[in-house]
């Protein structure tokens, strides 16, 4: 019998002896052994992997052929059907890939445990699966990768009445949408009368009369029900499972977060309640923020050993109970809202081997006890407001090898690390000063040291590292660290694992000599440094195969002749003193930045061949010609194309291709001539569009304003003319998402339409409502960073008067409004009241108009508002006093005679009153909205770059040329960050 099992699975298994590759692997699955290479012709098969035996009688009952990788269609005439005593039958973990699950599945009447997980079958439960009544462990979760397994009422009914003793149930990913009411209740009442052990319901989208049916479960030991949604709570009828040891309710949304109840469960060991992003989103479109905090209860569950709650926005503090759970293992409270301090009870957790509380707003010191945390492997407090010094533990604690407190406000000096356990440390972004503690060069388990953005100072010679054989990630970024290396010491054996290495703003003024053994090396960034002249000749060989990521941004370098590296993806070579004309990168690149330069000459049509890039910045050199035409075909890739401040001259490319991916288009400051091309309309994505200072001869381009994601237009200081009115008849919305709109120093003519003010949604409250803070930036593909991208605003330009006509009313609308320029027009009538509502408001420029009557009082209560320029108008009357107002000088006023009080020098016999009606006149219709003589500019803080700090002197930096500096990390840490990159 046993060659004949063989024949049979040889036939329709034909792939088995075959390179096996399938993507259905389990983490436990071995690759390199699969079962069936023991399987020989002519051998007992009782003798073979995966195959046993009843050593009575050689009866096969159980047959594992899990993790084998087999594919293709299922054979549902093999003599595997043919094995009546099998009782144990494992395929999970194989991809039969198109094959429904074979009816005859129901031959096997002797079957205790079936396992159909992962294996790729499609289509329906076949009914006759019912029919193993013998079956006490049934799995058929996650079958497929792509499409839910449906299960008709049939077979469901059939189920429910024949597996009355089956303890161990996995159903995950199944879809019942098919299965009516009446057959819920039959399952339900099937639970309420069975003694199972394990239940999974992983994603079913079941109802809550049926969770309810669970509570009868007295036998019930592991529950998931992980990937469902509870919108009316956790049912607390669950909190009745008394013998319940295991729940886990992953990636699910539950709204309140869990019951005080929950400290019933007293057999609970292992108890996971996390949410994904997803469900969030879900959650909140539903009214269920999910927000909470820990039960008081949880500090019951004395038999706990595991307790994961990530990303469930639990508020509150850590309950002080949570210190009785003297058997807990592991605790995760990562990614939620949780403040306040870290209770000293935690100590008592003597049992801890994972600690992690990344993302909350812990604030104070970490408890400190000199025998803390005997058997901690892993500690994660990155990204909270902890304070104070290391405690004492964390250099004693001697099974930790793991610590992640990046990203906090730690101060004071490391101290001499006794422990050699360590592997990863992780101290970037505090505030921790002094030199390196010497016992960190003797870690000689150590692979990442992370130790950027502190306030570390003292001499380090690269020879100190030559000990950390294994170690892979290097970073000592942004201190006040000297690096030197010395000449006589051999550098060929010092850190032969490394793979990324930053050494930015070290003081380093060459390329360092021990780069030269480094032929593995991933990541180098070397910027803002001191580093002169050439790349040298032996830098080529660094990394030639494997770098795929450097820069060499802010130093002295002055000569770049080819890039060797050839899977480059990130080349950064800004801010240098670089000449000549431009080398074409490796095809392989993505980011390509060499802005700040001096390159010259024109930029080959054969960078159109890269056909990965996403960012490309050319900005500031002395570039000139024309823009290779290409560049329109190669915006399906690129997203970022900044080619400000060069000498281009012609047209912009006319043809955007389709699926343009541009989300940012910078050509600001070159010689630009020609009309727009309406073909820009295919990049849907475009959140800024920059052509300011070029020659560019247009009419107002209306159709911009279809643009869905446009935030930034500047058209300022060009040769664009004709007016500004749009077809009333059209009814879709302009410029919705609007935030900077320049059109200054142009030679437009005309009212421009009040239609426009009703469309800038995004600088009015009617956006800001349940708004988050974003970033406008480039997310690249492939490379795990965040490129963010700031706007220059010239606040001054040229004295041409072009509109006329008032300020309606309607201008108070734009409440987030950051600031507002209608100087150098000709615009007439009062100062509107309404601009009293602009709350956001920093910056009003009337100057240089003829508005008349008096400055409405109803400014003083702005906020925010810093700067004031009312100059050369007409108006007269009391100057407004009090609050930001005593901050102004004399010339926010002059050129008004009329004006009296602080702080002109004429004085105020009597308070002049405003006609009633004049300065509140619609002006829906007769009247202009806005006059762009040197411009009115819109803005409003939503966290972009260029509005990052949301105070007064942001505009003071707005100037064209600044110069780009490192972002700095969130207010509440206040340290530098190298998470995002600015260009």
């Amino acid at each position: 019998m046993a060659t004949y099992l063989f024949l049979s699975l040889f036939l329709f298994f034909p792939h088995l002896y075959a390179s096996f590759s399938s993507s259905y692997a389990s983490l436990s699955c071995d690759k390199s052994h699969p079962k069936t290479n023991s399987w020989k012709e002519g051998t007992d098969c009782c003798s073979w992997d995966g195959v046993t035996c009843d050593h009575l009688n050689a009866h096969v009952i159980a047959l594992d052929l899990s993790c084998n990788w087999l594919y293709g269609n299922f054979p549902s005439n093999t003599t595997l059907f043919h094995l009546p005593h099998l009782h144990k039958l494992n395929l999970a973990y194989n991809d039969f890939n198109l094959s429904k699950i074979p009816s005859e599945f129901g031959q096997f009447t002797s079957l205790f445990y079936l396992n159909l997980s992962n294996t790729g079958f499609v289509g329906e439960v076949p009914s006759q699966v019912s029919h193993l009544s013998k079956l006490v462990s049934l799995d058929l979760s996650w079958i497929h990768d792509y499409e839910q397994l449906t299960i008709d009422k049939h077979a469901l009914e059939g189920l429910v009445h024949n597996l009355t003793e089956v303890r161990h149930l996995f159903l995950d990913e199944i879809n019942m949408s098919s299965v009516n009411a009446h057959v819920f209740m039959n399952l339900s009442s099937f639970l309420r009368s069975s003694n199972l052990e394990h239940l999974d319901l992983w994603s079913m989208s079941f109802s809550t009369e049926f969770i309810d049916s669970v509570d009868n479960l007295q036998a019930l030991k592991y529950l998931d029900l992980s990937g469902n949604s509870f919108f009316q709570g956790l049912s607390v009828s669950l909190t009745n499972l008394s013998s319940l040891e295991q729940l886990m309710i992953s990636e699910a949304n539950i709204c309140g977060g869990l019951p005080e109840s929950i400290g019933n469960l007293e057999s609970l060991k292992f108890l996971v309640l996390s949410e994904s992003g997803e469900s969030a989103h879900v959650g909140l479109l539903m009214g269920c923020p999910n927000v909470g905090q820990m039960p008081r209860s949880l500090g019951n569950l004395l038999q706990l050993t595991h307790l994961y709650f990530p990303g469930n926005q639990l508020s509150g503090q850590i309950p002080i109970i949570l210190g009785k759970l003297f058997q807990l293992t592991h605790l995760d409270l990562s990614g939620n809202q949780l403040s306040g301090q870290i209770p000293s009870s935690i100590l008592n957790l003597t049992q801890l081997e994972f600690l992690d509380i990344t993302g909350n707003s812990f604030e104070g010191s970490i408890p400190d006890g000199i025998t803390a945390f005997p058997n901690l492997i892993s500690l994660m407090l990155v990204d909270n407001l902890l304070n104070g010094t290391l405690p004492s533990w964390l250099y004693t604690a001697p099974s930790l090898n793991k610590i992640y407190l990046s990203q906090n406000q730690f101060s004071g000096h490391i101290k001499e690390f006794q422990s050699k356990s360590l592997e990863y440390l992780f101290l970037a972004n505090n505030k921790l000063q002094g030199p390196l503690p010497s016992s960190i060069f003797q870690l000689l388990n150590l692979t990442r040291l992370f130790l950027s953005s502190n306030n570390l100072s003292g001499v380090i010679e690269f020879s100190m590292f030559s000990n950390l054989s294994n170690l892979k990630n290097l970073d000592l970024s942004y201190n006040s660290l000297s690096l030197t290396s010395n000449s006589t010491f051999s550098v060929n054996h010092i850190l032969p694992n490394l793979t990324s290495l930053f050494f930015s703003s070290c003081n380093l003024s060459e390329f360092p000599q021990f780069l030269k053994g480094l032929k593995s090396l991933e990541s180098l960034d070397l910027s803002w440094n001191r580093i002169g002249g050439k790349i040298p000749q032996w830098m080529q060989e660094v990394g030639n195969d494997s770098l795929t990521y450097l820069s060499v941004s802010h130093n002295s370098l002055t000569e770049v002749e080819h890039f060797p590296w050839k899977n480059i993806a990130v080349l950064d070579l800004s801010s240098n003193l670089i000449r000549g004309n431009l080398p074409i990168p490796a095809s392989t690149i993505k980011v390509f930045l060499i802005s700040n330069n001096s390159f010259n000459g024109e930029v080959s049509s054969l960078i159109c061949n890269v056909t990965f890039l996403q960012l490309l910045d050319l900005s500031h050199n002395n570039l000139s010609r024309t823009i290779p035409q290409c560049f329109g075909n190669l915006s399906k890739s690129l997203q970022f194309l900044n080619l400000k401040k060069n000498k281009f001259y012609g047209t912009i490319p006319p043809t955007f291709a389709k699926g343009c991916q541009l989300s940012d288009f910078n050509l600001n400051g070159n010689l630009l001539e020609g009309p727009l091309t309406p073909s820009i309309l295919n990049c849907k994505g475009l959140e800024v569009l920059n052509l300011g200072n070029n020659k560019i001869n247009d009419t107002f381009p209306h159709w911009l304003g279809g643009l869905p994601q446009l935030q930034v237009l500047v058209l300022k200081s060009n040769h664009m003319h004709g007016s500004l009115c749009v077809n009333s008849s059209k009814s879709s919305p302009f410029f919705s998402k609007i935030q900077i709109f320049d059109l200054s120093s142009n030679y437009f003519s005309g009212p421009l339409p009040v239609r426009y003010i009703n469309s800038f949604k995004a600088i009015t409250n009617l956006e800001k409502i349940g708004s988050t803070v974003s970033y406008m930036g480039v997310y690249v593909q492939g490379v795990s960073a965040f490129y963010t991208y700031s706007i220059g605003i010239v606040l001054k330009g040229r004295d041409v008067e072009l509109f006329e006509g008032e300020i309606p009313k309607v201008i108070g609308k734009l409440n987030l409004l950051k600031g507002l320029n209608l100087s150098h027009n000709d615009l007439n009538g009062g100062i509107p009241t309404s601009i009293g509502n602009l709350t956001s408001l920093e910056w009003l420029d009337l100057s240089s108009n003829r508005l008349s009557g008096t400055i409405p009082n109803r400014l003083v209560d702005l906020p925010f508002l810093s700067s004031l320029n009312v100059s050369e108008n007409q108006l007269h009357g009391q100057i407004p006093q009090g609050k930001q107002f005593n901050t102004f000088g004399n010339d926010s006023y002059e050129g008004n005679k009329g004006l009296c009080g602080f702080p002109v020098s004429k004085g105020c016999n009597f308070i002049v009153r405003a006609p009633p009606n004049v300065l509140e006149k619609d002006g829906s219709k007769s009247l202009v909205l806005i006059g762009y003589g040197c411009g009115v500019v819109f803005g409003m803080s939503c966290g972009y770059v260029v509005f990052q700090t949301g105070k007064p002197r942001w505009l003071v930096n707005l100037v064209e040329n600044q110069h780009e500096k490192r972002r700095r990390r969130k207010s509440k840490n206040g340290n530098r960050s190298n998470r995002r990159r600015r260009i």
